[in-house]
């Protein structure tokens, strides 16, 4: 049975993702050409999304393997004492970089579940590795939503959302789920960036937590009442 792929979330970060503003100057290509987008019809990477880890310690005086990464300055910059990032500090920085362009600014709910969605060990925030991966991800759902929003209006019809959802590599969702995302997730006929975003969240990280557990391969999983809770509530 093939499985759901997540088409690129290990994928090289284009330069556009933090532009300038009071977080400093803007991220070279460090990694080196185009990042093919998740959502993008890139073709799925072997071994499916960016490996599991922890994040850097927090010991900033110590020389790390994250000191020579640009990104660095970055998550230092927002990182509490503890060297990880809350929900609050996400969202400072992802509103100060600029990073939605003319969209709205993302809600503190949607930095939650960004945070939950790569928060495997239930701390409520997210260490340098996980910091890194978000951004990868941003990148190509924003690359996508652009790529539907042709008239720049920081909104995609519904049937523009199932046409972004349907082009995910390897997603195989069935009508009935689509039109039940598009209810949740529209506000009159129109799916906001941040919406958008919130969706591609949950979507990536029930389907996450679902893949895990179906060791099998075999599109079902059996889930225990108290595991079903803290994989949905979760995020």
């Amino acid at each position: 049975m093939a499985y759901p792929g997540y088409g690129g979330y290990g994928s090289p970060m284009p330069p556009q993702g933090m532009p300038g503003g009071p977080m400093g100057r803007p991220l070279p290509n460090h990694m080196g050409g185009p990042m093919l987008g998740p959502m993008g019809g890139a073709p799925p990477q072997v071994g499916g999304y960016a490996p599991y880890g922890g994040g850097y310690p927090g010991t900033y005086g110590a020389l790390t393997p994250a000191a020579n990464d640009p990104m660095w300055g970055y998550f230092t910059a927002i990182a509490g004492q503890d060297g990880e990032v809350d929900a609050m500090e996400l969202q400072r920085c992802l509103t100060q970089s600029g990073f939605t362009g003319t969209y709205s600014p993302f809600s503190l709910e949607t930095c939650r579940i960004m945070i939950a969605m790569l928060d495997r060990d239930f701390t409520g925030k997210m260490g340098f590795s996980e910091f890194k991966e978000l951004f990868v991800a941003l990148n190509g759902w924003k690359q996508n939503f652009t790529m539907f929003d042709r008239d720049r209006s920081g909104t995609v019809e519904h049937h523009e959302l199932t046409q972004a959802i349907s082009s995910m590599a390897g997603y195989r969702i069935s009508p009935q789920a689509l039109n039940a995302i598009i209810k949740r997730y529209n506000k009159g006929g129109r799916i906001y960036f941040d919406d958008y975003v919130a969706c591609c969240v949950k979507l990536r990280a029930l389907t996450d937590h679902f893949k895990r557990r179906d060791t099998m391969h075999q599109g079902s999983v059996h889930f225990g009442y108290d595991d079903f809770i803290l994989c949905t509530m979760a995020i």
